[in-house]
């Protein structure tokens, strides 16, 4: 019985997060779809490509609550079927696979940025706002989302081991962190060649390298 409320509870978190904000909250507000534009990835950081920034707080938003609140509900009622922190993990993990390959839209999801912070806020609070704070550092020095993202993904599982413990919570957390680098490898390539988009940077005006002038000929 226990294996079965597990299994349906990994269930319900997967489906849950199989919902595309980006995509969802775009058509809902006359928006082109995410997927067309930018990244193409339909997540939060694309959406402000678009310009609407409304837009692109909501699907921030609700893209972290989707990993937050079904770690949650397994946290307070779970206790009493008899699930607990290693039910809690695994739901957080699927509702994270399901921001990656969502059902609902054919498989094609995003990176999972904001999910797995749901995630890790619902999973331990403490290590939510370390791993937050080292996303914040991270985009404010340098205005790249996706090396915060990298940087964030690593050292969240680090700081489970370093401070916390060894358990479900971290396994979920390097399952989660070797995913987002995986689904960052696009990104780390044009970090290398210096043409990423930088925070707050519109579709079509991803940094290119800049052409050397011709040399004027003399009068």
């Amino acid at each position: 019985m226990q294996t079965a409320l597990t299994l349906l509870a990994a269930l319900a978190g997967y489906l849950i997060g199989s919902l595309s904000f980006a995509v969802i909250i775009s058509r809902a507000m006359g928006l082109s779809d995410p997927r067309s534009y930018g990244s193409g990835n339909p997540g939060a950081t694309n959406v402000l490509r678009s310009g609407n920034k409304a837009a692109a707080i909501l699907t921030l938003v609700f893209d972290a609550l989707k990993g937050y609140f079904p770690v949650l509900a397994v946290l307070i009622w779970g206790p009493r079927f008899g699930l607990g922190e290693g039910t809690a993990a695994l739901v957080g993990l699927a509702a994270f696979l399901g921001h990656l390959w969502p059902v609902f839209f054919r498989f094609q999801g995003g990176k999972g940025v904001a999910t797995a912070a749901g995630v890790i806020f619902g999973l331990n609070p403490l290590l939510g706002v370390a791993t937050l704070a080292t996303w914040l550092i991270i985009a404010w020095f340098s205005r790249y989302s996706s090396l915060a993202a990298i940087v964030s993904a690593a050292f969240a599982p680090m700081y489970q081991l370093l401070i916390w413990e060894a358990g479900a919570t971290a396994l979920a957390l390097i399952i989660m962190g070797l995913l987002l680098v995986w689904r960052h490898s696009a990104n780390i390539k044009k970090l290398m060649a210096g043409t990423e988009s930088k925070l707050g940077q519109k579709a079509g005006a991803a940094a290119a390298p800049v052409k050397p002038q011709k040399n004027r000929k003399k009068a």
